[in-house]
């Protein structure tokens, strides 16, 4: 047992919370709970126990503020339920903060399946982008919140754009395809052609899909690092009682294996050697590369500024270990073994 065992159990028994919550917690679910998740659970999932913010800022924001240009709402009304939903957010984001990524998203436990397979098939390595592929990507997330969260859905409002532009991400989202799936629901599967718009948005989010479970049998967490909700959250970060923190010591130069053992590649783990509160924008909160790290207390997951899991040497050699034998379990090697025993014969 390990913290990424550890991790793994939550993120499936809360994956089968999210995804098929309805089967255990009765048809009221369908109503769901918070409206308001920081992680990608879907509303088209008809079983899900609760689903993400980004779905209702998405119709507040256009059919409210449709209602104020239209003149039949004034603002405070329309402005009154966004608050709502990003209040609820940022209570339950205060709680958990950037561990809903990590630890709950059911889109982000699916894609560290396809990890998974990926290296049992050889087809992953140990970092997945170089430094410059990462920097190139990162802007990505923030043009996702702005425009398909936010910017659409106001120029929709507006009338600038037709109403397919009202609910935009929620067309392109994988989590919309991928857990309406896992129900046995091919209903989100499909290209929409009532228009030109929606034609174009549900080809992409197909496209988005597909191109998400090819790259993540090569590449650690494809789509979480172009998420808006990864954005949204980053803007919230430094309010979460959850904080990654670092006390750099001078071997922390030399050594690199927290930013290799990082599935979204953040270098700067490694190359941070002043800041204290080093909980980045696109940091999950997985907690690898305080296991990876083998120096005692230099990394730390604090909630509430309290110790809750610290780098150690002893644990760095246990868990190196049970890596290593981890790895030695592969499905591409499976063919070759045969052949080396008659060589050795």
């Amino acid at each position: 047992m390990n913290l990424s065992v550890m991790r793994k159990t939550v993120q499936g028994a809360l994956f089968f919370l999210m995804v098929y919550g309805g089967y255990w917690l009765g048809p009221y679910t369908t109503d769901k709970l918070s409206k308001a998740l920081p992680a990608l659970s879907c509303a088209y999932d008809p079983l899900s126990a609760d689903y993400c913010a980004l779905v209702p800022l998405q119709h507040q924001i256009h059919h409210g503020l449709e209602r104020v240009f239209a003149g039949q709402m004034p603002l405070w009304m329309a402005l009154l339920p966004i608050a709502i939903t990003l209040g609820t957010f940022v209570v339950l984001f205060v709680l958990f903060s950037k561990a809903f990524c990590g630890w709950v998203c059911p889109l982000g436990f699916f894609q560290d399946m396809l990890s998974i397979v990926g290296q049992k098939l050889g087809l992953q390595g140990k970092q997945s982008l170089t430094d410059s592929t990462v920097d190139k990507i990162r802007p990505v997330k923030w043009l996702m919140l702005s425009l398909l969260v936010f910017g659409f859905p106001l120029l929709a409002a507006a009338g600038y754009v037709d109403e397919a532009w009202g609910a935009p991400f929620c067309a392109v989202c994988p989590s919309r395809i991928m857990t309406t799936l896992m129900t046995g629901s091919t209903d989100q599967l499909y290209v929409d052609s009532a228009s030109a718009s929606l034609t174009g948005l549900s080809i992409v989010g197909v496209f988005l899909f597909g191109l998400m479970i090819s790259l993540g049998l090569t590449v650690r967490q494809p789509f979480c690092r172009i998420c808006p909700m990864l954005a949204l959250q980053a803007i919230f970060r430094k309010v979460g009682l959850l904080r990654l923190v670092k006390n750099a010591t001078p071997r922390c130069d030399k050594c690199g294996l927290c930013a290799n053992a990082c599935p979204m590649d953040i270098r700067e783990i490694h190359t941070e050697m002043h800041k204290y509160d080093i909980t980045y924008p696109d940091c999950t909160l997985c907690g690898r590369c305080v296991e990876f790290c083998p120096d005692d207390k230099v990394l730390q997951l604090r909630y509430a500024g309290l110790p809750v899991f610290s780098s150690s040497s002893d644990y760095f050699k246990r868990r190196k270990q049970s890596q290593k034998q981890w790895e030695t379990i592969s499905l591409a090697n499976l063919h070759r073994k045969p052949k080396a025993a008659q060589e050795t014969q």
